[in-house]
Formats: C-alpha cells, structure tokens, sequence
C-alpha cells in the first residue's frame, strides 16, 4: 500500500507540474518564463528532429498509431495529417484540453483521439498499436513500468520511438542541477543513463540505438545570427564522427531508440 500511495503522489505531482506549465505558457505568466528561456537549446536540435518526423511519416500510414504521453498533440497532429489513425494520451488533463482545441482548430479532430491516461497503465488491449511514439517522456516514469505496458500494447511487427535526454555528460547535469524549477523532482534525478537504455532488451527483441548533440550545442549562442547555420552544420557533421565512437557517444544530450519484436 505505501508504494502504491507513493506512485499515486508522484503521478499526481507530474499532472500538476504540466498543468501549470500548460496554463503559464499559455498566459505568459513570468514565473514560466524561464521554459521560453530553455527552448533556445532546442534551436540546434535539426539532426535528431529530420531523424525523428522522417521516420514517423515514413511508417504511420494507415497504421494504428499512439503518441504516448502526447502534451499538446503536436506529433499527434503530423500523424494524423499523414494518414495515421493517431491517439494521443497524456497524465495532464489541461495538455489533453488544449490538444482536443488545437484539433478543432486544425480541422482535423474526426482524425484524432486524445484521453487523460496514466502511461504505466494503459487502458488498451494487447497487441493494439502499430507504432508508438515517445517523445521525451520515458524519464518522467518508472521506466520498466513503461516498457512492459509498450512491449504489451504494441503489435508483433509494430515499432516504437523514442526520443530521450541522456544524464552522461556532466556539464549537462550540472545544468540541469542549477534549474530544478524547469522539471519535477523525479524528473530531474531519473534523466536516463544507459542501464536504463539497455534494459529495452528484457522487453524487446530489437534495440536501435542513434546519439544526437554534443559539439552542435555550441552553436546555440550564435541562433540569432549570420553565422548559426553554417556552424550548425560544420559541428552536426562533427557530431556525426564523435557521437560514432563506443568511448564518447554516450555524452550526447540526446539519444533517438527504436524499440520492436515485442516479448510478451
């Protein structure tokens, strides 16, 4: 009982946390002000998100689809615009109100379906989806909670990808030690390290593995100006070489894993 109540309160703080974050985004309120401040690093993140929709649009069509903890829908939005059947979940009942608005919006919520739903504890059958989606969620969860329910739901010849910060780098988890107002407390000391990467394998047949952003990150104080995309480029091409090599790949910022041959 103590364990589950301490699952509740964690799960219950994660909603909180993202409603607020939803609602103070959305009202520029100056106390979420810092989030806008954390996006600029997202501004060198081109290689691992072309990897990313690529691969989506390459394997969504006319194929049952879960954008697993969704947010606002916006991977969602991209399946369903390219012929998915696409349902959205998320912990936060304010994310899944404004991903059913912004659907209304886009014209395109007879595509879709959103539902407030707890990640470790699926309310789908087994063998249910043809891909899955999970887009910087799997250190917000007990994450062999999360895979057991993926490996569950997701069909025999089905994929899943995920997109994750790694805790490797030191100068990465020093920023994130010197700005815990930007995630939960569990998030913040559940930033995957590779253990939790390869224990994929107890739960699937297959583990893809590609690192994204280490040198690119330099590139970030120069986003404003002349000089950002050809030095992006010259460091993704560095990137691709460093982030190559067994000693060093697992220093990135991200890491991009495709999961399938589900072992049920």
């Amino acid at each position: 009982m103590e364990n589950i109540d301490i699952n509740n309160i964690r799960k219950q703080k994660e909603a909180e946390f993202h409603d607020k974050v939803r609602k103070g985004v959305n009202e520029n309120a100056p106390e979420f002000r810092s989030f806008v401040i954390r996006r600029r690093f997202y501004s060198i993140t081109r290689a691992s998100r072309d990897f990313f929709w690529n691969f989506l649009i390459k394997n969504c069509k006319n194929k049952n689809v879960l954008d697993y903890c969704c947010g606002e829908g916006d991977a969602t939005f991209l399946l369903a615009e390219n012929e998915a059947n696409a349902v959205g979940i998320d912990i936060s009942p304010e994310s899944i109100k404004i991903a059913k608005e912004r659907a209304l919006e886009k014209k395109i919520a007879e595509k879709t379906s959103f539902l407030v739903m707890d990640a470790e504890n699926l309310k789908f059958d087994k063998n249910s989806f043809d891909l899955i989606v999970c887009a910087g969620v799997l250190h917000h969860l007990d994450i062999e909670k999360a895979y057991k329910e993926l490996s569950r739901v997701l069909r025999n010849d089905g994929k899943i990808i995920c997109v994750e910060p790694l805790v490797h780098n030191p100068l990465f988890q020093l920023y994130r030690n010197l700005t815990p107002h930007l995630r939960t407390e569990w998030e913040l000391h559940h930033i995957l390290r590779m253990s939790q990467i390869n224990l994929a394998d107890k739960y699937f047949g297959k583990v893809e593995r590609k690192f994204f952003h280490l040198f690119s990150l330099l590139a970030v104080p120069f986003r404003r100006t002349f000089l950002f995309n050809p030095l992006l480029l010259i460091l993704e091409k560095i990137d691709l070489v460093i982030l190559g090599l067994p000693g060093l790949r697992w220093w990135a910022w991200q890491i991009v894993f495709i999961l399938s041959q589900p072992k049920k």
